[in-house]
């Protein structure tokens, strides 16, 4: 059972670099008991009002979360930035307060600033959870890759996990690694010079193409080319060349190692096309997961 915990501020989840392991664990917990849930419907919280906030675009972690929310039988609204009035104006601040003060009992929040997420929790009265943050981090992506890794191996603990592309953009990258260091894992980043993020060398080393594929999970990110114009990031060809896994890179991993990436995916760019729905691949697997643990987090808010 999960800890229902009393204090606001211990019901929100805006990252996972402070959370414990026993905090880590008691979601994953929870989420393993959404998904062994017979019914598609458990509405235990029919009488709670949550808010989906996105000020970034969205596809999967959206529907995910609103999935989740309507299996829990909550009252979903869906807030989004271009019919709102933020188009006249207002503030991202004056538009959750705005939500608070009509109502909602949660707020699931994505934002595309650093650092606002963390101010608007210092004034607002319910709790919130980041659904991705600039590149700070995105709780419940990293949350749903952990317990695919622990689905797939039993436990983090002793786990080698690369995580290779653009980890200077990534919150993915940021957030699967201070969870995965906190549960035992050991975490290897793989990137260009350019896609490098110095301050997390500290927590998990730069290593080469080839010392990240031997490694229990290859984790790979979407190649934000867009946000490069120089060199070989300027390449889609040249990226997958250098930094992609393409089928005859795949065949240099382990036996038991698994793929993944936590989407959209550029095929044959990041990853060979033929790789996304591979045997080893648990791309979708992710994909499928991110319900039960959005079900264990929206409860864990809202009770």
């Amino acid at each position: 059972m999960i800890a229902y915990r009393s204090s606001l501020r211990e019901r929100e989840l805006l990252g996972l670099k402070d959370l414990s392991a026993s905090e880590l664990d008691s979601i994953l917990l929870r989420a393993a008991y959404w998904e062994s849930h017979t019914e598609k419907r458990a509405p235990i919280l029919e009488d709670r009002f949550i808010a989906n906030m996105f000020f970034e675009n969205s596809t999967r972690t959206r529907f995910s979360f609103e999935m989740a929310q309507k299996r829990l039988g909550t009252q979903v609204l869906n807030f989004a930035a271009a019919a709102s009035s933020m188009e006249k104006g207002e503030s991202i601040y004056d538009t959750v307060r705005t939500l608070e003060s009509m109502g909602i009992d949660a707020g699931v929040i994505r934002l595309k600033p650093i650092g606002v997420l963390e101010e608007l929790a210092k004034h607002v009265r319910v709790p919130l959870i980041n659904a991705g943050d600039g590149n700070n981090e995105h709780p419940t992506q990293a949350l749903l890759d952990v317990y695919t890794m622990r689905k797939q191996f039993g436990e983090i603990r002793g786990l080698t996990v690369s995580i290779i592309g653009d980890v200077k953009h990534s919150r993915v990258a940021r957030s699967n690694l201070w969870a995965l260091r906190t549960l035992g894992a050991t975490v290897k980043f793989c990137a260009p010079d350019s896609m490098r993020a110095p301050e997390l060398e500290a927590y998990a080393p730069y290593v080469t193409m080839e010392e990240a594929l031997n490694a229990d999970v290859v984790m790979m990110l979407r190649a934000q080319l867009e946000r490069h114009g120089e060199g070989i990031l300027k390449s889609k060809s040249e990226y997958r060349a250098q930094y992609g896994l393409t089928v005859d890179r795949a065949k240099t991993m382990k036996s038991h190692a698994i793929i993944m990436h936590p989407a959209p995916v550029n095929r044959d760019v990041e990853i060979d096309g033929d790789l996304v729905e591979a045997p080893n691949s648990k791309i979708f697997s992710q994909m499928s997961n991110g319900v039960p643990i959005r079900m264990a987090v929206v409860e864990r808010a809202l009770r």
